[in-house]
């Protein structure tokens, strides 16, 4: 594991965020944006070496998760203001423009930066994420789909959201997690519990608790779509096609990259709506390949 530099960034008042940047610090900077209740630990660190090797690489966790403030409760805030703390990340290390990665809700966060904010980004790596615009797919036929009418999430994923998250101690919870994983990873890769449980437990001590916020349910969802934007953006982004991916299945990512302008689409074999060491090989490979055409 390469050395690391941890700093915290002001979002919002009252509310700080924790980062980490990895890598040479003149290097171009990348940062990573993770999904819903989902600390920046989430983020392998074989992976972040990886991306390292070529990046300044930055990975912070969200309001509500990790070192970060846990604020929803006396500060509600919207998911678009999620959208906002990537811009606050980058204010607040001194970076002008960045590559950014997003994983789930970090893509759709990713993509309202890239709409609003171009300016300040390199290029846009999405995965596990839908398109934030309300442009009908478009299969191989010529057919038109809606969106609204695209493949949901799976059953076994639904009913595991809807079981209430409840405190039976430490183990029970990583128990709670890995299964979650399990669910997640989509079946087409061998599962390693093991490795599950060791991140989930760097994770919680890192975050020095083991609930789990529900913040991201409970906050405003509005005003996330940015047809217009994405159509026309000049921003080079990366969709990530996952064919094990049970949250956002295909054609999401087939979707994605029709929506936005000039994006390119790049399938990880095996993948899910998670990073086990089969996929991180390859991705960082990917994005390493997408980065390195942007000036």
């Amino acid at each position: 594991m390469q050395q690391a530099h941890q700093q915290f960034v002001d979002a919002a008042p009252g509310v700080r965020l924790w980062t980490e940047q990895r890598g040479p610090a003149d290097a171009p900077p990348l940062l990573l944006v993770m999904g819903a209740q989902a600390a920046g630990l989430g983020w392998p660190e074989p992976f972040v070496d990886a991306l390292a090797v070529q990046h300044r690489v930055i990975r912070y966790d969200h309001r509500d998760t990790g070192r970060s403030t846990w604020s929803f409760d006396e500060q509600p805030y919207r998911i678009t203001d999620l959208a906002q703390d990537i811009v606050r990340v980058l204010d607040g290390l001194g970076i002008e423009r960045a590559h950014l990665v997003g994983l789930s809700l970090g893509g759709m966060l990713t993509q309202i930066v890239l709409a609003d904010h171009p300016d300040r980004v390199l290029s846009a790596t999405l995965m596990g994420t839908s398109a934030m615009s309300t442009t009908p797919y478009t299969r191989p036929d010529g057919t038109e789909v809606p969106v609204d009418e695209l493949p949901g999430i799976a059953p076994e994923v639904l009913e595991m959201w809807a079981r209430p998250v409840e405190d039976h101690g430490l183990e029970a919870e990583l128990d709670r997690r890995v299964e979650h994983w399990r669910v997640l990873s989509g079946g087409q890769l061998p599962f390693d519990p093991a490795h599950y449980r060791d991140l989930e437990r760097r994770i919680i001590e890192h975050t020095g608790r083991y609930d789990v916020s529900t913040a991201p349910a409970r906050a405003d969802h509005s005003g996330m779509l940015r047809t217009e934007a994405l159509a026309t953006t000049e921003v080079p982004t990366l969709v990530i096609s996952a064919p094990a991916e049970p949250v956002f299945p295909p054609p999401h990512p087939q979707h994605l990259a029709q929506v936005i302008q000039g994006a390119n689409l790049v399938e990880i074999p095996g993948m899910g709506h998670a990073l086990p060491p089969e996929v991180q090989g390859p991705l960082a490979e990917a994005i390493l390949a997408h980065t390195g055409k942007v000036g």
